[in-house]
């Protein structure tokens, strides 16, 4: 059984990747936010036991198979369903885990309400991928439904080149999606070779960054376990982007709708003026570069704005007022 969040923690961290962890935890010890990690899948339930009654909150990502066990997801869901079933806060808790380990949700839930998303087509097992790929014009792209880090995510420029490799995203292939589902999907051709991403703690714009995507590559984690050994800069903030920026306020309130405190969600801007909306992602990472530079320029970095923000869910104040 893990931990009971006990010797005075505040906040429980639910994750996959320890990777990720270091600039948070540096972050909640700067603002004397005291934590504990529960890592997926090395921990076990007493279901007959109540959880502490501190904050948790849910990192746990869309490409969690990909490391040491092809199970976290369900894993994952056993432990938000515990915690939420004895009413304890969850940040990002069940509801949001399943709006991020699918695209197909993530669509669903983008395109009905009026944002602009590129053509999508979700195809089950391997059979029809090919039949699927016809009705778009090339380039376009593949992905996996249950992505991160790029996984599935190719580019192909004719019918005879997808043709060609549709047997790896079958079943078997070595480019088989977790969940079996591909997409098919336009691409989408930047007006600049950059994607922006945008932050939101709290449910609260916090900045937009910008992310080269000029080397071609579909990976676009911001974490330092990410990044390329001596390569350019590869995100820059875009000061330019306010919490007024109209898309941004139509971000903002869909979060809120969907009940999603913590996330970065990536879009395209085109040469004939499309914004296109195409990824949630609510275990989201920060760069390191441009959170030195915000704390250089006076600004909050964005780990410590979460440090704050989960350390203060729990006061005497807020319980005290259902919160």
């Amino acid at each position: 059984m893990p931990e009971s969040a006990g010797g005075g923690a505040k906040v429980v961290i639910i994750h996959d990747n320890p990777e990720w962890i270091p600039p948070l935890a540096a972050a909640f010890e700067a603002e004397g936010v005291e934590f504990e990690e529960w890592l997926l899948p090395g921990i076990t339930l007493d279901l007959s036991q109540t959880p502490a009654d501190v904050v948790y909150w849910s990192r746990l990502s869309a490409s969690s198979h990909t490391r040491t066990d092809p199970h976290v997801k369900e894993y994952g869901r056993a432990v938000l369903a515990w915690l939420e079933a004895a009413g304890r806060t969850v940040v990002n808790g069940a509801g949001v885990y399943e709006l991020e380990v699918s695209k197909v949700r993530q669509h669903r839930e983008l395109e009905p309400r009026g944002f602009d998303v590129p053509r999508t087509v979700a195809v089950f097992g391997g059979e029809r991928l090919v039949e699927a790929a016809a009705g778009f014009a090339p380039p376009f792209i593949t992905k996996h439904n249950q992505g991160g880090k790029g996984l599935g995510v190719r580019r192909f420029d004719s019918h005879a080149d997808f043709a060609d490799a549709a047997t790896e995203f079958a079943p078997g292939g070595e480019n088989a999606p977790i969940d079996g589902i591909t997409l098919i999907q336009e691409y989408v051709q930047p007006a600049e070779p950059f994607i922006t991403r945008a932050e939101f703690i709290g449910g609260e714009f916090h900045y937009a960054v910008r992310v080269d995507v000029s080397g071609g590559s579909f990976e676009l984690c911001p974490a330092d376990a990410c990044e390329v050994p001596d390569a350019a800069p590869q995100f820059q903030l875009r000061e330019e982007i306010t919490a007024e920026t109209p898309l941004v306020v139509r971000l903002a309130a869909l979060l809120s709708v969907l009940d999603v405190q913590l996330a970065g969600v990536e879009f395209i801007e085109t040469a004939d003026g499309r914004q296109v909306v195409y990824d949630i992602n609510t275990n989201t990472n920060y760069n390191s570069g441009v959170e030195a530079g915000e704390a250089a320029a006076g600004r909050l970095p964005a780990a410590r704005r979460i440090a704050q923000f989960l350390g203060a869910l729990r006061t005497p104040e807020l319980v005290a007022s259902g919160v």
